[in-house]
C-alpha cells in the first residue's frame, strides 16, 4: 500500500478560508470497504473533525444507521445512488441534514492515490480547515 505523505490532506485543503470546530462527517459508499473507509481515515487527521464511514448495502461492513444520521453534521456519499438509498431508509430524519454527492465511482482500492486526490479535491469545497 502506498503511504500518503504526512500533511498531504491538510496542505491540499489549505486554500479553504474558514474552519468550523467539531465537525462530524460520515462518509457513505455501498459496502464500506474501500472508498468510505479511505475518506474516514484521511479526514480523521484534520483537527476538530470527527469522521465515520458506513455502507448502504445490507452486507456492508458497517451499515448506515439512524444513530450515524443523527450524529452527522454533513453526510458525504460517493454516488447519487447512495443519496437515494439514504432518503429511502431515513426520509424525514434527513430534512435537517446536508447530503453531498461526491461523484466518486467504485473503482478504487483502499488508499489508492487517485482516490485520495479526488477525495481531497472534492472535500476542499465543503470542509474548511485552518
Amino acid at each position: 500500500m502506498t503511504q500518503i505523505p504526512d500533511g498531504y490532506v491538510r496542505t491540499a485543503m489549505s486554500p479553504a478560508i474558514q474552519y468550523a470546530d467539531d465537525m462530524r462527517l460520515p462518509f457513505v459508499c455501498s459496502r464500506n470497504r474501500l472508498r468510505s473507509p479511505t475518506a474516514e481515515a484521511l479526514f480523521s487527521r484534520l483537527p476538530g473533525v470527527e469522521t465515520a464511514s458506513a455502507g448502504t448495502s445490507p452486507d456492508a461492513e458497517n451499515p448506515v444507521s439512524l444513530d450515524l444520521v443523527d450524529w452527522a453534521d454533513t453526510i458525504f456519499v460517493m454516488e447519487d445512488v447512495h443519496r437515494k438509498k439514504l432518503n429511502e431508509s431515513f426520509g424525514s430524519k434527513l430534512r435537517a441534514k446536508k447530503i453531498v454527492v461526491l461523484g466518486i465511482p467504485d473503482r478504487y482500492a483502499y488508499m489508492d492515490l487517485e482516490l485520495v486526490r479526488l477525495l481531497t479535491l472534492k472535500l476542499a469545497r465543503h470542509v474548511k480547515v485552518r
